[in-house]
């Protein structure tokens, strides 16, 4: 969709978010903001389950207790503090309807390989020199500069890849499939199995009808109306957790959480964790290598995670320009590395943006007024967390494989017939599901279009910030074997 000018007319916080000569209403924002908060609020439970069941070398829970409830209520509070703060910032400085929050992957790398080996607090000090590298790079212009050094097909891959990641994503939370002897399976015991599968087929069947039929608001709708029916079901099916407190596992219980109306719906959020972070201490307790390694794993993760993701997003909402531009993109990359900074001095890992954002693209957010909707739930699920709680996956995911639809569309731009451009997009595009990472399909199609470009003799052609992004990607890719070179795996 071409953006063009506002009528003169228009308010002046019309034109400061381009509703209008994006098409958007504010209705359509307030109903994308509202869908995206619901596709992704699992993340101030999820996150508390990996940053706060985890322990660093002293033994000890994060915030250095070694009360694991408290550690996650203290979690908890954080992740929505910061999801919500940065997600306001996006949409007032990005003006993009992109959401923030404690990146998944990353927040795994933290808890299960850099806290065991140093305390929590030298490990979100890594997360924070982290996060101030990347705005470095952002604010001296070589992070926009890579993007645009990227083959406009390859940019596409990207968004393609994306939405296979996504849809991916929402079949394994869903239940759908699961990790099985070959590879995966259809469902527990590899059969359609449960009342938490049925409940995500029928949210999927209903959000794909609506969508069909185009009615507004279809994806929400297809949330919240799953939703009821989940809480439905419990109440009379008893269905339960699909992991007990015991341990005990339910193949065919609700993943995440029960759906059923909680019963205490407000909490005082704990902020105890806000700015329990050293950021030289890893440096004396690993070694300043080894130190320097993690860092570069955790920059190069994030720094095109979120090129990756914006430039998806920006492809389904037709909000790229002629030239296929992002809006506002040096204040998109701004915010975004603000937001590991953040996320680092909050002790809940760097936060990034999230492509879970393309539901509420979907359902037609196309400004930062979006995102500040989603912000402002996040700070409001601070205090009524066991409210956020009562959706469970099965409702949430049928929104991510209708959206993964949507962003496969994008492949039409790419000429798979061009083996020189197709196979390095096809990698990336592939990488991207297979491997559960974003970074991982990026730096694949990267690499593979380079060695392409030297066999066929235009090396010549390969513009420098490829040279160097690819090499860094090969690093990245040889990072185990080259801590075992230097002692340090």
């Amino acid at each position: 969709m071409a953006v063009t000018a506002p009528p003169a007319s228009t308010s002046s916080m019309d034109r400061w978010f381009s509703l209008s000569a994006r098409g958007s209403t504010y209705g359509r924002e307030i109903r994308g903001g509202f869908v995206t908060f619901f596709t992704m609020a699992y993340i101030v439970v999820l996150n508390p389950l990996i940053i706060g069941t985890a322990k660093d070398m002293n033994g000890n829970f994060i915030g250095g207790t070694t009360d694991v409830v408290k550690a996650i209520t203290m979690v908890t509070a954080a992740t929505a503090l910061v999801a919500g703060l940065m997600t306001i910032l996006m949409g007032v400085i990005g003006r993009f309807p992109v959401a923030v929050a404690a990146g998944l992957g990353l927040n795994g790398f933290v808890a299960f390989t850099l806290a065991p080996q140093m305390t929590w607090a030298d490990a979100m000090g890594l997360v924070v020199l982290e996060g101030v590298l990347i705005l470095l790079l952002v604010l001296t212009g070589f992070r926009s500069a890579v993007f645009h050094a990227v083959p406009e097909q390859l940019k596409y891959a990207i968004g393609v890849g994306i939405g296979l990641f996504i849809t991916i994503i929402g079949l394994v939370d869903s239940g759908l499939v699961r990790p099985g002897p070959v590879l995966v399976t259809f469902g527990p015991a590899g059969a359609l199995a449960g009342w938490p599968i049925f409940t995500f087929c029928f949210g999927l069947i209903l959000t794909i009808i609506l969508v069909v039929k185009k009615v507004r608001g279809a994806i929400l709708i297809g949330i919240l109306g799953t939703a009821v029916v989940a809480i439905i079901i419990e109440s009379v099916a008893k269905v339960g957790p699909k992991f007990g407190a015991d341990g005990a596992v339910n193949p065919v219980g609700w993943g995440l959480n029960v759906p059923k109306v909680p019963d205490q719906l407000v909490a005082t959020p704990d902020l105890g964790l806000l700015g329990q972070f050293n950021l030289f201490g890893s440096f004396q307790v690993i070694g300043v290598v080894a130190a320097v390694l993690a860092i570069f794993s955790l920059m190069l993760s994030d720094f095109f995670d979120t090129m990756g993701t914006a430039f998806g997003l920006a492809g389904e909402a037709e909000l790229l320009d002629e030239n296929g531009d992002i809006p506002h993109f040096e204040s998109i990359l701004v915010v975004d590395s603000i937001a590991a900074v953040a996320g680092g001095a909050a002790s809940v890992s760097s936060n990034t943006s999230y492509i879970e954002s393309a539901s509420g693209i979907g359902e037609g957010a196309r400004t930062g007024i979006a995102s500040i909707i989603t912000g402002l739930l996040f700070l409001v699920a601070m205090f009524i967390s066991p409210l956020v709680t009562v959706i469970p996956y099965e409702a949430a995911t049928p929104a991510l494989i209708v959206v993964g639809f949507l962003m496969m569309t994008q492949i039409r731009h790419i000429d798979f017939m061009n083996y020189e451009i197709g196979i390095p997009a096809f990698l990336t595009i592939a990488l991207m599901p297979f491997t559960y990472s974003i970074t991982n399909g990026i730096g694949a199609g990267f690499v593979t279009w380079v060695i392409i470009q030297i066999a066929v003799g235009k090396a010549k052609s390969i513009n420098w910030l490829m040279w160097v992004v690819s090499i860094a990607f090969v690093i990245y890719f040889a990072i185990d074997p080259i801590q075992g070179v230097l002692g340090l795996g």
